[in-house]
């Protein structure tokens, strides 16, 4: 029981965190002292796509799932949670070199927004 509460709550965890690197940057336009937090956690999500790693959440939510007599998954979070709603085929290397350029995207567009805004603020 507890396993498997904590494997859905790693789960939770892990998609909050993937909406904070996508749209962190409307946070910080609000509190901008959310930049410390969010460049880094940015930066994270475009390296984990970048280079193909696996977030360290992933095998957690697996190994917890397991020991709770479940079966976890062989793929990233994104492929096994994400993908399947998004895209009805399976992430490829290119994929990933798209999913980054959106957060990069993004995360420029509202940097710019709130550095905009900053400088309109103090003038």
């Amino acid at each position: 029981m507890i396993p498997s509460a904590l494997a859905d709550l790693t789960l939770l965890i892990h998609l909050a965190f993937i909406f904070f690197i996508v749209l962190g940057g409307l946070l910080v336009a609000r509190w901008p002292r959310l930049l410390w937090a969010h460049i880094p956690a940015a930066v994270w999500g475009v390296l984990i796509e970048l280079a193909g790693w696996t977030c360290p959440l992933t095998p957690l939510e697996n190994w917890l799932r397991r020991r709770a007599g479940q079966r976890g998954y062989e793929t990233s979070f994104v492929e096994h949670y994400l993908l399947p709603v998004i895209y009805p085929e399976a992430l490829t290397r290119n994929v990933q070199f798209v999913l980054a350029a959106l957060v990069l995207v993004a995360n420029v567009a509202l940097y710019a927004f709130v550095v905009r805004r900053y400088v309109r603020r103090t003038a």
